[in-house]
């Protein structure tokens, strides 16, 4: 089965693009939700009639991904946590730790595209990278440091 992509699928393509799908991965997923239509002549038609202004929009995209891939890899996030013996974490930090500190910098992101594949366990600087979008990625600097005693 065909589709043309209203929007872009990180797995499939991006905005515009006709793409093969399985018919119940199109059926029953990516047509009700408004993600894609059936790619039949006249939905073609109109899809190279929108064609500029799909490629503006992916430019003005691609545009602030940058902008704020250029925010992020200039700041860097200090995540104070409690400690036990041996300075180990009695927790972890989390996408949504560090998105909450990025917050706290003035610096707005979506928790999910942080990309962790386990949180952070240990104290130190860590390098975590965020999707920004359209192929932009960031390095957060991630600093975990142990929480003052007073503090706590």
């Amino acid at each position: 089965m065909k589709v043309i992509l209203k929007e872009t699928i990180d797995t499939l393509g991006e905005e515009g693009d006709i793409v093969k799908v399985k018919p119940g991965y199109g059926r029953n997923y990516l047509v009700p939700r408004q993600k894609a239509t059936l790619a039949t002549p006249g939905n073609i038609a109109v899809l190279e009639k929108q064609r500029a202004a799909i490629a503006a929009r992916k430019a003005e995209q691609r545009k602030s991904s940058e902008g704020l891939a250029k925010k992020i890899a200039g700041a860097t996030v200090t995540i104070a946590q409690r400690t036990g013996e041996d300075n180990k974490l009695y927790g972890s930090v989390t996408g949504a730790d560090i998105a909450a500190a990025l917050e706290a910098l003035g610096i707005a992101v979506d928790r999910k595209k942080i990309v962790l594949d386990e949180p952070i366990k240990t104290l130190g600087s860590h390098l975590v990278p965020y999707k920004a979008g359209y192929q932009v990625t960031a390095e957060i600097k991630v600093e975990v440091v142990p929480l003052a005693a007073e503090e706590a």
